[in-house]
């Protein structure tokens, strides 16, 4: 179950990234994406996840 949960929010990170830098995702594999664009995609998931962990710790301070 929290799998699942897991990786429902990861795809809806991967998903908002993936709008945020302009690059289209299909449902499934997206083999077709260039290294550029894939790690464009990584790296603001990586930017959004670290935002959401910084914002959810300063709140509890």
């Amino acid at each position: 179950m929290a799998n699942k949960k897991a990786k429902e929010a990861l795809t809806k990170i991967k998903n908002e990234a993936a709008q945020t830098v302009g690059v289209t995702l299909k449902q499934g594999y997206n083999g077709d994406l260039t290294s550029r664009q894939a790690g464009s995609i990584g790296g603001e998931m990586v930017k959004k996840m670290v935002e959401s962990y910084e914002n959810s710790n300063s709140s509890m301070q």
